[in-house]
């Protein structure tokens, strides 16, 4: 990949943060940051006063550098700022991270030599990582903290993986002979001022919020079968006369499911209409997949964006402003996880109604001897459980502001904790489908599986490849898990895709 500070997709980000995909930086971005970085250059020479050349930061804006300490002033910016605390980032989440500040230098509107986006790239290219705390910003004034610990590994300090272990940083560099970077004039600044941590999360969220999101398909037409679900609710034109994109693409997903299928049933047949987590399926789950792709569309947005305070415009002139401020990702971080908290909330439903013998028909809880035994009867309990917790993530963190710096930075986005609990959620939300996936399966034994729609068959037998038909009580956790797996490794969707639906997107 060649990165040149324009915007990059999803699946970019992907390639290089997960799969390790190589980077380079193109010859037109260096040459447009070269003559960028003349400017700061000037700016020190001539001695004019400009925000983070040589200032203090946040409320010590007014303090002026002298000269000959603009290079401690950038190095003591990074490891203060290092202050992160609790768990750390998963290492594809900080390499998403570093490609997405990287590309954001790449735009030439920084000021920071071309070594410094170099030095990055580096260290992606040779897997060495830093280790990243995952709590520690408030989104505005970007992700500080955590990018702080980024280019603390930059300058040999800190901590970082490499080869799978946990190392100095000195040692990881020097392991991969890499030098440490020195910095120069701006360049701490430039390093921290943005939100690509909250990107970053967010980003790779969206990339298996997508993939959940399909599944959610596949399982809701299972669980439909074994219901037998009325499908005129799905009929093209019932969505074409509200025509919001995800409720389109739902439809035509779930028609593909249930066609040939000898378990649906005709309106007036055994029931007029279908309870809503059924007959609602495209207007709820296409809705959600609007949710995911305005996230896509933010993520997109912001990758290609230039996010330092001051910006250096190409007639010289240096302009502090706000583009730090991470408001944009917190609202579509909030706004996705609602969407992920509902796919939960109306997958649980189903799961309740299939166990539910009062309302499926079928035996209680899918035990073959009820009462002596309890089935999967707790398995709707746990989805409950998660559904809950999920809904107390969703209170928003993006209006969540507390003054910083002394009120200087007195309003700020919490964008880091938006995207963090959305990937909570996404979480929370594999384990409710999976156990949709198992309940259902097990609701379609008694049903007759012979009678499952061809597509659908594929989805119900790239279960019992790994997990049985429950015959008699047994832990049901390594069910669950093995349903979680075949979900969020793509292994069911490969399953319908390879089966040749051409509906499928």
């Amino acid at each position: 990949m060649v990165l040149e500070g324009n915007p990059l997709t999803i699946e970019q980000i992907v390639r290089v943060a997960c799969q390790g995909e190589q980077v380079t930086l193109s010859e037109v971005a260096k040459e447009r940051m070269s003559r960028c970085r003349h400017v700061v250059e000037q700016v020190v020479k001539a001695g004019l006063r400009a925000y983070g050349i040589n200032t203090g930061f946040g409320k010590l804006c007014d303090v002026s550098i002298p000269p000959e300490k603009i290079e401690a002033l950038q190095e003591n910016l990074i490891r203060s700022h290092s202050c992160s605390v609790d768990v750390p980032l998963s290492e594809d989440e900080v390499r998403a991270a570093m490609l997405l500040r990287a590309n954001a230098l790449a735009r030439a509107m920084s000021g920071v030599r071309v070594e410094v986006v170099e030095k990055i790239l580096e260290l992606l290219n040779r897997r060495v990582t830093p280790v990243v705390p995952s709590r520690g910003s408030v989104g505005a004034s970007g992700d500080l903290a955590p990018l702080a610990h980024i280019a603390l590994v930059l300058m040999g300090e800190g901590q970082a993986c490499v080869d799978g272990r946990l190392v100095p940083a000195a040692e990881a560099l020097g392991r991969q002979g890499i030098v440490p970077l020195k910095l120069s004039a701006k360049e701490g600044l430039a390093l921290i001022n943005g939100v690509q941590v909250s990107t970053a999360i967010l980003a790779l969220t969206v990339w298996d919020a997508s993939r959940l999101a399909d599944a959610a398909d596949v399982v809701a037409a299972l669980s439909g079968q074994a219901l037998n679900v009325i499908p005129d609710a799905f009929d093209e034109r019932i969505v074409s006369a509200r025509p919001y994109p995800g409720a389109r693409i739902v439809a035509s997903h779930v028609r593909a499911l249930l066609e040939g299928s000898a378990l649906t049933s005709r309106a007036g047949e055994t029931h007029v209409q279908d309870a809503y987590s059924l007959r609602c399926v495209p207007q709820v789950h296409g809705a959600v997949r609007d949710t995911i792709e305005h996230a896509r569309k933010t993520v997109e947005i912001e990758s290609g964006s230039s996010t330092d305070n001051p910006l250096i415009f190409e007639d010289g002139r240096v302009v502090s402003g706000g583009n730090f401020h991470g408001q944009p990702v917190a609202f579509a971080a909030d706004f996705l996880s609602m969407g992920l908290t509902t796919l939960m909330n109306i997958s649980e439903r189903r799961i309740s109604r299939m166990l539910n013998p009062d309302e499926s028909g079928l035996p209680a809880f899918l035990a073959r001897n009820s009462g002596l035994e309890s089935g999967y009867m707790l398995l709707q309990y746990t989805a409950a459980g998660l559904c809950a917790e999920a809904r107390v993530l969703c209170s928003p963190a993006s209006v969540q502001s507390i003054p910083t710096s002394a009120n200087q930075e007195d309003h700020v986005s919490m964008s880091a904790t938006a995207a963090l609990k959305c990937r909570k959620i996404l979480e929370y939300l594999a384990h409710v489908l999976a156990i949709e996936y198992v309940v259902a399966c097990q609701a379609l034994e008694y049903r007759g599986v012979e009678k499952i729609a061809p597509l659908s068959m594929k989805a119900y037998q790239k279960l019992r490849e790994r997990v049985p038909p429950l015959v008699g009580d047994r832990v049901p956790v390594p069910d669950v898990e093995e349903a979680r797996k075949i979900i969020v490794s793509g292994d069911l969707l490969r399953a319908i895709q390879e089966a040749g639906c051409s509906t499928w997107y």
